[in-house]
């Protein structure tokens, strides 16, 4: 099986991890749920550049959970984080890491647009380092901050206001069941979901107990953005496609 570790000998990267369980999340148990769900996606990428063929749908899903989770990250650090580390050098040290991450990603978004020509191999080769340098990155800025003497330093992001990573698995495929969500929250991640939907992009959501929240949220936070098509009411199963238009 190929495995997407950082060096020739070492260790391979940490297989999917469960949500962390412990009240309230650190930062080290958020670092390990999005490093184990960008090491799973970067797997079927390599496993795909290994039989010899582009791996196009693999790359948009990595890219996919990247752009929504692993950058969201590290503009939230950027805002809760840093300023409570106290150090400059710190965050600058930090800062200067977060920038490097940005421009591994737009390698990739690069090659997933076809403006840099590449071959499968060379693919996975850029994967595996992006993937051994966010590794290395958690590593270091947990170490850091830690140091920086502050315990609130230390806190997941999650626990200072942002949604959780956990809500992605769940609404990242074409049909989004908020009954599958809790309840405290299924607005909010269908909302979260929505707003990173492309234009002409669509989505199905659904419900045993009606869409109607969901499509007031919208309304008031993008009205006019979204066509919203009714495919079955209740009683019983409510769904609703959601497609992304431009801005009336």
């Amino acid at each position: 099986m190929t495995t997407t570790s950082c060096e020739s000998g070492a260790s391979p990267l940490p297989a999917p991890a469960g949500v962390p369980g412990s009240l309230p999340p650190t930062l080290a148990d958020e670092h390990m749920l999005l490093l184990s769900q960008v090491a799973v996606r970067a797997e079927d990428l390599l496993a795909a550049a290994g039989e010899g063929r582009w791996p196009a749908h693999e790359l948009e899903a990595l890219l996919g959970y990247v752009r929504a989770e692993v950058l969201r990250q590290v503009a939230d650090e950027e805002a809760l984080l840093f300023p409570a580390a106290g150090a400059p050098p710190v965050a600058t040290r930090l800062a200067r890491d977060h920038a490097r991450l940005r421009a591994g990603v737009e390698v990739l978004e690069r090659a997933a647009a076809g403006e840099q020509a590449m071959a499968p191999l060379r693919l996975a080769s850029i994967t595996r380092d992006f993937v051994c340098q966010l590794d290395r990155h958690m590593s270091v800025e947990e170490t850091l901050l830690a140091a920086s003497g502050s315990p609130a330093t230390m806190t997941a992001t999650t626990a200072l206001g942002r949604y959780p990573h956990e809500w992605y698995p769940l609404t990242e495929g074409p049909v989004i069941d908020l009954d599958a969500l809790p309840a405290d929250q299924a607005v909010e991640a269908a909302v979260a979901r929505l707003l990173r939907l492309r234009l002409g992009e669509r989505v199905e959501l659904c419900s045993a107990s009606g869409l109607e929240p969901v499509w007031q949220a919208m309304d008031r936070l993008s009205p006019g953005s979204f066509r919203f098509t009714c495919l079955q009411e209740g009683p019983g199963p409510w769904r609703m496609q959601v497609t992304r238009r431009e801005a009336a």
